[in-house]
C-alpha cells in the first residue's frame, strides 16, 4: 500500500501540473462516469494530502477524495513539471535544468517505488515522460496524444499537456467542503499538515489510553496518519519497541520518540521518493539503498535473515491482517 510519503508526492505533482488548469475528466473504466461528468470542464483550485488520502478541489467548492488503498496508483504522462525542492531516488530529479535530466548515471529503484511516471502501487512505467523542470511539449514529438488508455482506468484527468490516470483506488468519491472537513477530522495527526508539537501531544495522548498493541496503533489512521506496513516495522525497530506491548504500557518518552522519528522519516520519504529508514550510510551504501529496497531497511521484508544489529533471525507474523517484521532480541 502506498504510504504517506507517496501521497504527499502525488499531491505536489498535482499542484505543479494541474492547479489553476481546466481539466477534461472521463472514466474509461465506466465506474466513475457520473463523478467524471461533474469534474469535466472544471478548474483545479487546491490540492491537499493528509496521511494516505488526497483531496483535489475544483471550482464551485467541489472536492475529489482519493484513497489509493493496496493497489491504487496515479500514472502521469506528457509534460511533467518536477518540483525542484524534491529529489528523486536517484538524487537528481530535483536538480534538473532547462536541458533536462542526464539519466546516464541515474540509480532507479528496482521496485518502482520512486517512479515519477507511476506513483502508488509499484509498477513499471507505462509511458515515457520528460524529467525536466521546464519541459515544453510532450515527451516525444511523435507520441500519441492523449496517450492511449491502458488497463482499467477509473478516472482520467487531462489538461492541454499533462495526463493523470487513476487505477485501482480504494476510494474515488466527490465530496462537499463539509464532507472533506469531516473526513480529515477523523484522521490522526500528519507531520506535514498539522503543527508538529500539537501532533505529538495528540499522538502521545491517544496511544497512552489504548490497550491495543502499539504495532496495531501505528497502522490506525485515527491514531496517526500516513504510516503503513514498512514504516510501522521500521519505526518500532528504531525505537527498539516490542510491537505487542499495549499502547498504554509503552513509556511516554518512547511514544514521543516514535512520533519525532516519524516526522524525520516522512520528510526523507517525500524528498527522496523512498522509504529510507537506515542512517549514516556511506555514499556507496546509500546508492545501493536507493536502488534496492533490501538495502535500505532494518527489518522489513527480512524474515529469517540475521538482524543487522544483533544477528538474531528476523521474524514475520500477522498482526491485524498485515505482515509484521521485527527482531525478538532487539525489540524485547
Amino acid at each position: 500500500m502506498p504510504e504517506g510519503h507517496s501521497v504527499h508526492r502525488i499531491a505536489r505533482q498535482f499542484e505543479r501540473n494541474f492547479a489553476g488548469r481546466v481539466v477534461a475528466a472521463s472514466s474509461p473504466q465506466g465506474r466513475f462516469v457520473e463523478g467524471a461528468a461533474e469534474l469535466d470542464g472544471r478548474t483545479v483550485t487546491n490540492v491537499r494530502a493528509v496521511g494516505k488520502q488526497m483531496f483535489l478541489e475544483f471550482d464551485d467548492g467541489l472536492w475529489l477524495r482519493v484513497h489509493l488503498g493496496m493497489y491504487g496508483a496515479w500514472d502521469f504522462a506528457g509534460e511533467i513539471l518536477v518540483d525542484p525542492t524534491i529529489a528523486s531516488a536517484n538524487g537528481r530529479m530535483g536538480q534538473t535544468n532547462q536541458r533536462g535530466t542526464d539519466l546516464a548515471d541515474a540509480v532507479f529503484d528496482a521496485a518502482g517505488e520512486n517512479s515519477l511516471a507511476s506513483i502508488g502501487a509499484p509498477r513499471k512505467a507505462r509511458v515515457h515522460v520528460r524529467m525536466s523542470e521546464q519541459t515544453t511539449g510532450l515527451a516525444d514529438d511523435d507520441e500519441e496524444w492523449p496517450p492511449p488508455i491502458v488497463g482499467q482506468v477509473r478516472l482520467r484527468l487531462l489538461t492541454e499537456s499533462t495526463c493523470a490516470d487513476l487505477r485501482g483506488p480504494t476510494a474515488c468519491v466527490l465530496q462537499t467542503p463539509d464532507e472533506v472537513a469531516a473526513t480529515i477530522a477523523e484522521l490522526g495527526p500528519d507531520p506535514l499538515v498539522d503543527d508538529i508539537d500539537e501532533g505529538e501531544e495528540r499522538f502521545t495522548a491517544v496511544v497512552g489510553r489504548k490497550p491495543t498493541p502499539i504495532g496495531q496503533l501505528l497502522m490506525d489512521p485515527k491514531v496517526v496518519s500516513g504510516i503503513g506496513n514498512v514504516y510501522r516495522a521500521e519505526l518500532l525497530f528504531r525505537a527498539r519497541q516490542n510491537p505487542h506491548t499495549p499502547g498504554r504500557e509503552v513509556a511516554q518518552d518512547v511514544v514521543r520518540g516514535i512520533w519525532r522519528d516519524w516526522v524525520g522519516l516522512l520528510r526523507i520519504g517525500v524528498e527522496t521518493g523512498q522509504m529510507m529508514t537506515m542512517d549514516n550510510l556511506d555514499p556507496e551504501a546509500y546508492r545501493r539503498a536507493m536502488a534496492h529496497r533490501d538495502d535500505r531497511h532494518w527489518v522489513y521484508h527480512r524474515a529469517g535473515l540475521p538482524c543487522r544489529v544483533c544477528g538474531t533471525a528476523i521474524v514475520v507474523e500477522e498482526m491485524a491482517t498485515r505482515k509484521l517484521y521485527w527482531c525478538p532480541s532487539c525489540q524485547r
